[in-house]
């Protein structure tokens, strides 16, 4: 097998069908297979699947969670069951054009120096604070990380199979893609692709769930926040002795009576603030390693149909 497509559908029932034909026009001199992972749709998405299995010959798999596990486990279980040389993981929304896989497909195959091939967008078709948003992050996580986060790149890649293979044994449930990704290594080819318009729906993605991402990518990939905390500690410590000289030499020294109730009001504020933060900071590594300790599965099918089994 040349390619695998592994295909993460959350309520994409309009799209699904869509996908596939445009697979089959371009990607005819490839032999190819698509996976595509129903992460616990709410809509028709798995019935359209099914029925385009039953018409399809000999390249269809669907994975079908038993719920809802977010597109990070869908990615996964798609690398997982791939079995190419090549495998690309692609939105079915047809945003992420079939032209530029291609493309990629005989990057890799004229050179050979490269493991992997990552698309980013050039011009992003987004609003300016969430395009100033995305900007500090990437600073921001760039500057406490070892591994080097490439601004802009997305999902859509295209990987060789020894690539896949070192992605798949970083199995942790918290996972951050573009995370694994440069922690893994090999070369990467990054280039350029316009985002087309989604054929159809609407992006699942919000404001929270991206700052939420964000998150999840600096905890996972940083331990700086700790740190921070750890600095921010001391500091708050040095700056209370500091103050508490400056009130004995006010009093002993100066004889100058020292307001007592404001004072007592905002070192009570701040301090209960930055013992709050350092906390939540605390709180979000040891969330992470309560989960993980506890080692349950990043997903879990109700089905699994594949053209491999097909009668």
């Amino acid at each position: 097998m040349k390619l695998s497509l592994v295909v993460p559908c959350y309520n994409e029932e309009a799209n699904v069908r869509v996908f596939y034909e445009k697979v089959k026009e371009i990607l005819c001199e490839i032999e190819y297979e698509i996976i595509y992972i129903n992460d616990g749709s709410k809509d028709n998405t798995i019935k359209v699947l099914k029925d385009l299995f039953q018409e399809c010959k000999d390249n269809l798999v669907i994975i079908n969670f038993s719920r809802n596990f977010g597109k990070e486990a869908a990615m996964f279980a798609g690398l997982k069951k791939s079995v190419g040389e090549y495998v690309t993981i692609i939105d079915a929304d047809l945003q992420q054009p079939i032209e530029v896989v291609k493309e990629m497909v005989d990057f890799l195959d004229h050179n050979h120096e490269y493991d992997e091939v990552a698309a980013y967008q050039e011009a992003r078709k987004e609003g300016r604070i969430l395009k100033a948003f995305k900007d500090v992050f990437y600073k921001l996580i760039n500057s406490m990380s070892e591994v080097e986060f490439y601004k802009g790149a997305s999902d859509f890649r295209t990987f060789r199979r020894p690539v896949v293979d070192a992605i798949l044994r970083l199995e942790e449930n918290f996972r951050f893609s573009k995370g694994i990704f440069s922690w893994v290594g090999f070369n990467v080819y990054y280039r350029p692709y316009e985002v087309a318009e989604r054929n159809a729906g609407q992006s699942s993605w919000s404001f929270r769930k991206l700052f939420r991402y964000a998150v999840e990518g600096i905890v996972s990939f940083s331990t700086v926040p700790l740190k921070i905390a750890t600095m921010l500690g001391g500091i708050t410590s040095v700056l209370a002795l500091i103050y508490m000289l400056v009130v004995i030499g006010q009093k002993i020294i100066l004889g100058i009576e020292v307001p007592g109730y404001p004072t007592i009001i905002v070192l009570i504020l701040l301090m209960g603030g930055i013992q709050l933060t350092v906390l939540g900071v605390l709180g979000e590594y040891l969330a992470r390693v309560h989960i993980e300790v506890k080692n349950r599965p990043i997903f879990i099918e109700r089905e699994f149909i594949s053209y491999q089994e097909k009668s």
